[in-house]
């Protein structure tokens, strides 16, 4: 495409109006940006809404939830899929759901508090981390560096898997922030990413490509307890 090309777009796209609504949140007009939430597709009120908004986006993502109903469950599922996959080494932190589930996992497992470098990350077959909350209303799993093990774990294992409990499904996005501030107060983790789906990417010759720039596989282990 040529530049005239890409111009000519732009000023095509520009010359259509936006809806009021949207200029008002962009300036001055809306002072409480949760004013949003009204032009957003909705969470959910009760759980099951919210799982259903969940697992219906996950599933268009390619991400593989095992809702089971206790911890004991959880560690038996992560088990099953470490002997399925034939994961020799796992990286992970500790956090309560992680120090029950991840010992005995694989025959090698290492801890992110003992500070193991990038090509010790980089050869693990997987990473279980914990995360701040899972986002209903995009699908997304909300991780920091303080609450899921630091910025690596969920980038460099070729499979992400997060460990969530029934009260951490929250409806949106603002709900995240929200979160976040009450957890964190002024002293935000250096680093917040929502996570939707596994690393992909088309840009070359539209053709998808899983695993381009972090994992190419997330499953996530949701207990009802």
């Amino acid at each position: 495409m040529s530049k005239e090309e890409v111009l000519g777009r732009v000023r095509e796209a520009l010359s259509v109006p936006s809806h009021p609504q949207v200029r008002s949140l962009a300036g001055d007009g809306v002072r409480d940006p949760r004013e949003a939430r009204k032009f957003m597709p909705p969470g959910g009120e009760t759980f099951e809404e919210r799982y259903n908004n969940f697992s219906r986006l996950a599933e268009k993502l390619k991400v593989e939830i095992v809702r089971v109903p206790t911890l004991a469950a959880a560690t038996d599922s992560l088990l099953e899929l470490s002997k399925s996959c034939g994961w020799k080494k796992v990286a992970s932190h500790h956090a309560p759901l992680n120090d029950v589930a991840v010992p005995g996992l694989a025959p090698e497992v290492l801890w992110m508090e003992d500070q193991p470098g990038t090509a010790a990350l980089e050869g693990c077959d997987a990473g279980v981390s914990a995360c701040e909350a899972l986002i209903a209303q995009t699908g997304s799993v909300l991780v920091t560096s303080k609450g899921s093990g630091g910025r690596a774990l969920s980038v460099l294992p070729p499979h992400h898997v997060v460990l969530a409990t029934q009260d951490q499904l929250i409806p949106d996005m603002l709900s995240g922030y929200d979160l976040l501030r009450e957890k964190y107060g002024k002293k935000l983790p250096s680093f917040i990413s929502f996570i939707t789906g596994a690393s992909r990417t088309g840009d070359i010759e539209r053709i998808l490509v899983l695993g381009a720039h972090g994992p190419k596989r997330l499953t996530i282990i949701l207990i009802d307890e």
